[in-house]
């Protein structure tokens, strides 16, 4: 099957290298001619495990391709995915533009019968905004399906090659058979394609992604509380957990979450049920409650040092918002330096992959270390802000004389407190109790 993908964004870049690894030829599209000739040369622009080899791979066997020619892309196509951003307006809601523009453009170059594919996340509703907008500027005959992706960040290539599920919304059976043989390599083992209406497809998305939101903020909230009264929240993750009907997933305490897609969506279906006269009260107390918990690092170091930081030098293990990527987008670890730099203070920081997304939003205004040892170096105390694997089993002797005193706050749990007290560290966790030697 001939496939064009438009948008060689995180979304777009890991669809088009899936289908084509699924023997399909796919063309991804991009206005960005830098972005294009950098994939051409085999420079991948986003950091997924795994990702530069499967596409190195395609291309090098001429299945897949990158243009900034939208026609050439579409030209003997039979499915269209639109997969460019939707980035959050000022009051919460989606911006479509881009979605729109590459709707109308797609109508313009088409020649024959498309099945076009809303890959992006979309609210409610916007099935049929595309419609119109395509309809407008064709007399071909086509479809409109909505086809949400369900990737988490680092391991996106498994997400996509063996989905839970894939859902796809659509009103014609034609297009939805087209969807069905294109998906089939992916879903061998057993997952369902459940076929629905686009506004169900839609919602499925955004309902997901609140309700793991949630799971997050609720563990959060109870974390906070189990350092209240004395009790161990990863004790209480366990005995959670183990109901059948609850599961282990999203329920570790940390810094909160952030990223493209939960901060973006959480807010997008409360701005999307405002429209609709409905006060979505649940998610509301979620996004709150995940905006304090990114200041609860910083909290705790400015309590320790009873609000004398000006002058202190901190280390910072982990910028990105989750392991194995270099998104920081609503990282926790932006918030918790801006509030160490206006306090007066020195920031130091290592990231095995983000290094350079930080430069681009902190400049000269803190320090960059490849090796992580190296920012504890006369450091007052260590933050650790990201669980990267590469974290959790460090040299603590090395650790504890590179720091002027053996001060931890540590955002993701890494380590027991009972280990790090008889370490002879100071140890401050998330939903643990705090230890001193």
């Amino acid at each position: 099957m001939k496939i064009c993908v438009v948008g060689t964004g995180y979304v777009g870049l890991v669809a088009g290298t899936c289908f084509a690894e699924s023997g399909n030829d796919v063309a991804c599209v991009d206005i960005d001619e830098a972005k294009i000739n950098g994939l051409r040369e085999g420079q991948v622009p986003i950091y997924e495990p795994g990702l530069e080899e499967l596409i190195k791979r395609n291309v090098g066997e001429g299945r897949l391709s990158f243009t900034t020619d939208l026609s050439a892309g579409v030209d003997g196509a039979e499915v269209c995915f639109i997969a460019v951003g939707t980035p959050q307006d000022e009051d919460g809601s989606s911006d479509m533009k881009y979605v729109h523009q590459v709707a109308g453009d797609i109508g313009r170059v088409m020649e024959g019968y498309l099945v076009i594919v809303c890959k992006s996340t979309v609210p409610v509703g916007t099935s049929k905004e595309v419609v119109s907008i395509v309809a407008a500027h064709t007399e071909h005959p086509f479809d409109v399906v909505s086809n949400p992706e369900f990737m988490k960040e680092g391991a996106a290539l498994e997400d996509f090659l063996k989905p839970d599920r894939v859902v796809v919304g659509c009103k014609s059976e034609k297009a939805a058979e087209i969807m069905q043989d294109l998906y089939e390599p992916f879903v061998r083992g057993g997952a369902p394609i459940l076929v629905m209406d686009n506004a169900s497809a839609e919602m499925t998305k955004y309902a997901a992604n609140g309700l793991l939101a949630t799971r997050i903020s609720f563990v959060n909230e109870v974390a906070n509380l189990c350092e209240a009264v004395g009790a161990d929240v990863t004790m209480v993750r366990k005995g959670v957990g183990m109901d059948r009907r609850l599961g282990m997933h999203f329920l570790y305490a940390g810094l909160g979450y952030g990223g493209s897609c939960f901060p973006k969506d959480v807010r997008s279906i409360i701005h999307k049920a405002k429209e609709h006269g409905l006060d979505f009260d649940l998610l509301r107390a979620v996004d709150e409650v995940n905006n304090r918990q990114k200041k609860r690092l910083f909290e705790k170091v400015k309590s320790h040092y009873e609000g004398d930081l000006k002058g202190r030098v901190f280390g910072l293990w982990g910028l990105a918002f989750k392991p194995r990527t270099d998104d920081m987008r609503e990282a926790p670890s932006i918030g918790i330096i801006e509030e160490l730099l206006d306090a007066g203070c020195t920031v130091k920081v290592h990231d095995p992959e983000a290094m350079e997304t930080a430069r681009r939003i902190f400049g000269d205004r803190i320090e960059y270390y490849r090796q992580s040892y190296d920012v504890l170096d006369g450091a007052d105390a260590l933050l650790v802000v990201t669980e990267w694997n590469e974290f959790r089993r460090p040299d603590f002797v090395r650790m504890k004389a590179l720091l002027k005193k053996p001060v931890i706050f540590d955002g993701r749990n890494l380590w027991t407190p009972a280990n790090m007290q008889t370490r002879g560290f100071h140890y401050f966790p998330i939903g643990r109790p705090s230890v001193s030697p």
